[in-house]
């Protein structure tokens, strides 16, 4: 695009592709960027471009980003023939991806992690179009690995992910979070109302059933409580109704849903959240300076989610359970101790806030200025 003599951006503004998801997890800091880089100028362009999986279909389209979808299937983790099939499909999705970005004609394509962020990325950098990464996690996925190699610019979460990419190419900036957690962000954080004591379940954007399996085996333990407890649990569509139905026959106050859309309200009245440790998670609740019990899904890639928790954990910012060791009595045992010690909470919550990094999507947008002007 070119440029002003000052080096500023044209009034035309600027194109930008988000390319990956599948998960929230890679999904929400790719909105993050996406709602910064939009507001620096009424004329600059997103397109976002992923699998086309429901989740991805139904955040984005609610939300009115626009999107395209590429045919790719993840290759990790399945069987040889699964792997083989969708290997095959790599060709076609390059090419569908080529043309998306010719249409699209934009100035920077920004890889999110997830299967469908690589076909877009090559056929960006085989067009010539500047590409950018983001690593969420503490240990890079295969993707992100491989990838690295051709863009120009490696945003990381962790410090510690530096390793795996060359020096000239890293920039540590956070996991960018969305708008509407940031406001959050600047909240104190501060003992809560001993009346009603709110915990938020939430097993990442489809639920984890070994989470929902573990709270319905520890609600027996809260019947009848004084001072009261209260669980507002995101299940997944799967486990909705039988634990609905597990909460009514314990007599425990709750708020049960398949899935939230308003997690802003949800973490700003938690008093602690149990959860997974995905990298976007981990993030949103650091930003918001909320304790938390992380149980990291095992079978995550290279148990990335184990990495990410200990990063808290090992600082005294949350609690860690390991899935294998997650059991009702042991899990109602740990939540009663926060329950009568709400300083030890808060201290918990506190130290979670000073790791959180709000800054996160500006830091990114600004470097990625730089890049399209200096390109």
């Amino acid at each position: 695009m070119p440029k002003k003599p000052d080096g500023g951006q044209t009034e035309g503004g600027y194109r930008l592709v988000v390319a990956g998801g599948g998960t929230g997890g890679h999904l929400f800091p790719g909105i993050a960027v996406a709602q910064d880089f939009k507001s620096r100028h009424p004329d600059n362009q997103v397109l976002f471009v992923n699998a086309g999986r429901p989740l991805e279909v139904d955040i984005l389209s609610r939300l009115g980003w626009p999107q395209q979808a590429i045919a790719i299937e993840g290759i990790k983790g399945r069987s040889r023939w699964k792997q083989f099939t969708a290997t095959c499909k790599i060709p076609g999705a390059v090419w569908r991806a080529g043309r998306i970005l010719y249409r699209f004609k934009p100035d920077l394509v920004l890889g999110v992690g997830g299967y469908s962020a690589g076909p877009v990325v090559m056929a960006a950098s085989l067009w010539g179009i500047p590409t950018v990464l983001h690593e969420q996690n503490r240990l890079p996925g295969v993707t992100n690995r491989i990838l690295g190699r051709v863009v120009k610019r490696i945003y990381l979460t962790f410090d510690e992910s530096k390793e795996y990419f060359s020096p000239a190419k890293v920039k540590v900036s956070g996991n960018p979070v969305r708008d509407e957690i940031l406001t959050l962000a600047s909240r104190p954080v501060s003992a809560t109302d001993a009346k009603i004591f709110s915990v938020l379940v939430v097993g990442g954007s489809q639920g984890a059933q070994a989470i929902n399996q573990a709270v319905v085996e520890a609600l027996p333990y809260f019947n009848g409580m004084q001072p009261g407890i209260r669980f507002v649990h995101q299940t997944g569509a799967q486990d909705e109704s039988p634990v609905r139905q597990a909460y009514l026959e314990a007599g425990v106050d709750a708020r049960v849903q398949a899935f939230f859309n308003d997690m802003d309200n949800q973490y700003e009245q938690a008093d602690m959240i149990i959860c997974r440790a995905g990298a976007t998670t981990v993030a949103e609740i650091t930003v918001a300076g909320k304790a938390a019990i992380f149980v990291p899904f095992p079978f995550a890639a290279d148990d990335h989610q184990t990495q990410n928790a200990l990063a808290l954990a090992d600082l005294g910012a949350a609690e860690m359970i390991r899935q294998e060791e997650l059991n009702g009595p042991g899990l109602a045992k740990m939540i009663k101790g926060y329950m009568d010690n709400r300083v030890l909470l808060t201290e918990m919550a506190a130290k979670a806030q000073v790791l959180g990094r709000p800054e996160a999507a500006r830091v990114i947008v600004d470097d990625m200025y730089d890049l399209l002007e200096t390109t």
